[in-house]
């Protein structure tokens, strides 16, 4: 079994009970738990084998975006990642084209579809979707919320670390899973938010009506006003392998291990150096997975430095301007290869490295899921977006995001009310790239007790200056972008600061005792039977470097600590200052391997993850100078079931290549729905 027992942030509940069947085999799910997930927990990750080649297939974006986990239940062929085990479901994997149902087991009427009216429709119950309610709820408003997942707060609910912005505004220093909590709990004091969970939005028409489908039925929406804040999808990376099971976005990867609790993997790569990726890097830790690597193509990471500084104290190797070359294996990633990049983000040649590793990671970035914003302003709709179906940032943003929308929707409908300027400003903020990062200059004290903070990169949040009871840390500069620093000399030892920050970038110094040996007290967030008392550990500084052998001295866990343990490490006086955390991980684990003999050979990389297209097949239709990309459709490009998602801005990126300049390029004409719909509801007959 594949399950999570235990996990530092997480309470592991309940035990699967629900019996089904894959494959003619008797299996057990927990209650609710998706198919996919399911049949993760039995180590079974590939779902079928597509109908064109034989390829296996098992899940790429476990988002209901794609149709890469395709099964056969009860005889009608679904996506695993979005529908719920129920007891006695009997499900095959999905091999080849799947059978229609016999005629006389299908039908269609033409009955009326239920119409439902409100004020206000919002796509998306994430954070920006029920900031957006909360605000037009207290105004009066009648709202009513659709989102396509079993509960309220959007990727909140995948998020296990403690969230940056500011203490006031947006929940800093909560962890991400408590703020989905949260923001449920406000939307329930409001009777006049009405919420339709696993209920997908699939359409918007000219008669400016929004066509909805769940389990049972057919729906059409009626609002005065629209919000689209449906979040966003991952890109995709195309390289020789990337279709393998093991290679998949590092959203499934989190909904997989944080929401399901299921443990995925035992060796785990990762490309991509934004946030999304060193955060699914420190969730896999979290769950007790290996992690091998991570490489980016820019100098530096896009995402924050201290969550970087996290994944390297712990043991692992982040390698900057490195890309990954190729993925190989029999049915599935067994290994990995990366090489270094120059400027240009050319290869370099002869700095090929290849580890072992069982899945693979794409963390390049995301894209807004707006598809239906578009639509609706064809249509001439009063729409709006919000969150990153408006513009991709942190979760932080997005709250303001969608206050800012929920405003801006009252004052369309005539109420009186206005959107204040500071909470534009706040939004611009929070939403803002990392500043400058500074030097850190630690001066090292003969004596004392006191805390030493190692955020030196400029970025939005601000727990610590709120926390300490002494009023010791202060905000040098902008009072949310600048950085903290220790301004009294008051030290009580309280460890408030070094448990709340989301960084986990502060520690406690004490030197106070006679002798050569001082203590450090530091966050952690793993399970504690990682280490015990006496334990003699790796101790490293802000970036993973050793310091020095450490003794672990004290384990302490707290209520008032969330979650995070603190352990307290002996070591000597003149390092004590130095120390941010200790090693955890086996660094042979990150040692490459002998090259397996394989082929990277560019034009065999699957570009249409649906109708496996390969690169070359494309890019010979380009050079015969074909611009509108629907023309491409004669490969299949962009008919299967993401409708082009995925492969569009792939495909864009070998025009480019070719030298087409994408001003010309024609790109795929959107469908009418969004997602797939059964012709049954859409007819109006329920079964």
């Amino acid at each position: 079994m594949y399950r999570i027992k235990r996990h530092p942030i997480l309470e592991v509940k309940g035990e699967a009970q629900i019996p089904f069947s894959f494959n003619g085999k008797l299996l057990y799910a927990k209650a609710g738990e998706v198919i996919s997930s399911a049949l993760f927990a039995y180590g079974i990750n590939i779902f079928g084998h597509h109908p064109k080649d034989g390829s296996p297939q098992g899940i790429f974006c476990a988002n209901g975006q794609c149709a890469q986990c395709l099964v056969i239940t009860d005889g009608i062929p679904v996506k695993g990642c979005m529908v719920q085990i129920k007891e006695g479901m009997k499900i095959t994997a999905c091999d080849g084209i799947p059978e229609l149902p016999a005629s006389n087991e299908f039908s269609l009427g033409f009955k009326p579809i239920p119409v439902i009216d409100t004020d206000v429709l919002i796509v998306g119950g994430g954070p920006a979707g029920i900031t957006a309610a909360l605000e037009l709820a207290s105004l009066g408003t009648d709202v009513l919320i659709v989102d396509d997942k079993h509960r309220l707060g959007g990727k909140l609910v995948l998020q296990t670390h403690s969230f940056f912005g500011t203490v006031a505004d947006c929940y800093a220093g909560t962890r991400g899973i408590d703020i989905a909590t949260k923001l449920a709990a406000e939307i329930e004091k409001y009777p006049n938010i009405r919420v339709m969970l696993n209920t997908t939005a699939v359409a918007c028409y000219r008669d400016k009506k929004i066509g909805v489908v769940n389990d049972n039925e057919y729906l059409l929406l009626n609002p005065q006003k629209l919000l689209i804040a449906a979040g966003a999808r991952e890109k995709a990376l195309s390289f020789p392998g990337c279709d393998l099971p093991g290679v998949y976005g590092a959203g499934a990867f989190q909904t997989l291990v944080n929401r399901d609790l299921i443990r995925p993997s035992d060796k785990l790569f990762i490309v991509g150096g934004g946030n999304v990726g060193l955060i699914a890097a420190y969730h896999a830790l979290q769950a007790g997975i290996n992690v091998v690597g991570l490489v980016e193509a820019m100098p530096q990471v896009g995402g924050y430095k201290v969550h970087q500084d996290k994944i390297k104290r712990l043991g692992v190797p982040v390698w900057t301007s490195h890309t990954v070359k190729c993925a190989g294996g029999k049915d599935k990633v067994e290994w990995v290869t990366v090489a270094e990049v120059d400027k240009n983000f050319k290869e370099i040649p002869g700095t090929e490295k290849t580890f072992s590793a069982d899945t693979l990671l794409v963390a390049v970035g995301l894209n807004p899921v707006n598809e239906l914003y578009d639509q609706a302003k064809k249509f001439g709709m009063d729409v709006y977006s919000a969150g990153d179906a408006l513009e991709i940032a942190e979760a932080s943003a997005a709250i303001f995001s969608g206050k800012i929308s929920g405003r801006q929707i009252a004052q369309s409908l005539g109420k009186n009310v206005s959107v204040p300027e500071e909470w534009f400003q706040r939004w611009e903020i929070l939403k803002s790239k990392p500043g400058k990062t500074s030097t850190l200059d630690i001066k090292p004290l003969e004596s004392g007790l006191f805390p030493v903070i190692r955020c030196i990169q400029e970025i939005p949040c601000d727990p610590c200056i709120h926390i300490c009871p002494k009023d010791m840390i202060a905000m040098i500069g902008d009072p949310i972008f600048g950085l903290p620093d220790v301004v009294k000399d008051e030290c009580t030892g309280c460890t408030l600061c070094v448990a709340v920050c989301p960084g986990l970038a502060i520690t406690l110094a004490d030197i106070r005792k006679e002798g050569p040996e001082g203590l450090v007290t530091i966050p952690f967030e793993l399970l504690e039977l990682n280490v015990k008392i006496g334990d003699e550990v790796d101790a490293v500084d802000m970036d993973g470097n050793f310091v020095t052998q450490a003794k672990v001295e004290k384990i302490t866990k707290r209520k008032v600590y969330d979650r995070t343990i603190l352990v307290t490490l002996k070591v000597p006086k003149e390092k004590a200052v130095q120390i941010t955390g200790f090693k955890i991980q086996n660094p042979q684990i990150s040692e490459p391997i002998d090259a397996p003999a394989t082929s990277c050979i560019d034009d065999e990389t699957i570009i249409c993850r649906c109708e496996r297209v390969k690169a070359g097949e494309i890019r010979k239709m380009i050079r015969q100078g074909v611009i509108d990309m629907n023309q491409l459709k004669i490969l299949r490009c962009g008919m299967g079931a993401c409708g082009g998602k995925t492969c569009q801005s792939l495909i864009m990126r070998i025009y480019q290549q070719e030298g087409v300049d994408l001003c010309d390029i024609i790109p795929f004409t959107l469908r009418p729905l969004v997602a797939e719909v059964k012709l049954d509801m859409l007819s109006g007959e329920v079964k």
